[in-house]
């Protein structure tokens, strides 16, 4: 009888409430700031072309990924990415970040940049959620009905975007009754599988304590202080660029006023990077090979779901890397409108 309690916990009918969509909106929002730790698991179906920038991101989104998460605040946190052969561990205090690999023996440190590459840590359910939930309308909102997830009695959310930019259908979201973390993120495109997916499979809301956040690098290990993020932070501190201030209709979000531009907000986003010539010739065979891939005038375009990539230039040239869940039709106007009102500026010392 006790060997089969858990099983029957999960299988109990969750405990709904009648609250508004409005309402559990703003109570997933207040609880930003409230501790937790579990287990997660993602499934991305999102088959990314993979060029030597990008492999991280393609594996993130393409495939089901595995993590352990403490979370005691905004400032202090560790999220640990489980692997067939060890882990590769964030851990996060005040505005510096450490990337343990357990397989290299290497620790990498680096300060939060602006604009960066999705990573780990991206994927939490809370993380998720608060990236999409940012700044919606009230009517974009319908309550779903509840569910239990890791056991616990969630309330479901579904976010319709209004934007005709949009690419997303719907997003649904899972929060926990008791303290607003959602709990399970669902995001889909045209197909009626999600096209991302996260979700608890255990979860304490309860603040871990400073001990199990806390890393220390191992006796003989490398450790390094890294200046540049990756290819989307070196872009933003180098590239001599100033991207205008709209795409598609779109305006520039205040994340960044550097080379790299970020439009829209919540579900409807369009990310602009300039890469150089190298960088981009790799990126542009892959996007070549891709199943579904279009040659434009604006560029080499692919659809992944409700995701979309668009590359511009040719051949050996540099080019500006547009991607963001907004249709093609959205991706080409943004191109055109990069073409035309990019700035170009006195090259930055690195």
């Amino acid at each position: 009888m006790v060997i089969g309690l858990p099983v029957v916990v999960r299988a109990l009918p969750a405990g709904d409430e009648d609250v508004s969509a409005e309402d559990l909106l703003s109570r997933i929002e207040a609880a930003g700031d409230h501790g937790y730790s579990g287990y997660v698991e993602s499934l991305g179906s999102l088959d990314l072309p993979v060029a030597d920038r990008f492999t991280d991101i393609a594996a993130l989104f393409g495939e089901r990924t595995r993590l352990r998460v403490w979370w005691r605040d905004d400032e202090s946190w560790r999220v640990d990415k489980l692997l067939a052969t060890g882990e590769t561990d964030l851990v996060h205090e005040g505005r510096l970040t450490t990337e343990w690999s357990y397989e290299r023996d290497r620790a990498e440190t680096s300060i939060d940049p602006q604009i960066r590459l999705p990573r780990s840590a991206d994927l939490t359910p809370p993380a998720v959620a608060e990236r999409l939930l940012r700044d919606v309308d009230a009517d974009e909102l319908t309550r779903l009905p509840a569910r239990r997830v890791a056991g616990r009695d969630c309330l479901g959310l579904r976010l319709v975007p209004g934007a005709p930019q949009s690419s997303i259908d719907h997003v649904d979201v899972w929060a926990d009754r008791e303290t607003g973390i959602p709990l399970r993120v669902e995001v889909y495109g045209a197909e009626s599988a999600p096209a991302f997916s996260s979700e608890f499979r255990e979860f304490s809301d309860e603040a871990p304590d400073a001990s199990e956040v806390d890393f220390e690098v191992p006796a003989g290990a490398d450790r390094v202080f890294d200046s540049v993020l990756d290819i989307a932070d070196a872009a933003n501190q180098y590239a001599p660029f100033l991207p205008p201030d709209e795409l598609a209709g779109l305006p520039r979000s205040g994340e960044t006023r550097g080379a790299v531009g970020v439009y829209g907000s919540g579900v409807t986003r369009i990310l602009a990077i300039p890469m150089r010539g190298q960088e981009a010739t790799a990126l542009r065979e892959q996007l070549r090979g891709t199943f579904g891939m279009r040659q434009e005038p604006e560029g080499t375009v692919v659809s992944i779901g409700p995701l979309g990539v668009l590359l511009t230039g040719e051949c050996e040239d540099g080019g500006w890397l547009v991607t963001g869940t907004v249709t093609d039709d959205t991706l080409l106007a943004a191109a055109r409108d990069l073409d035309a009102g990019v700035r170009e500026l006195p090259e930055r010392e690195p």
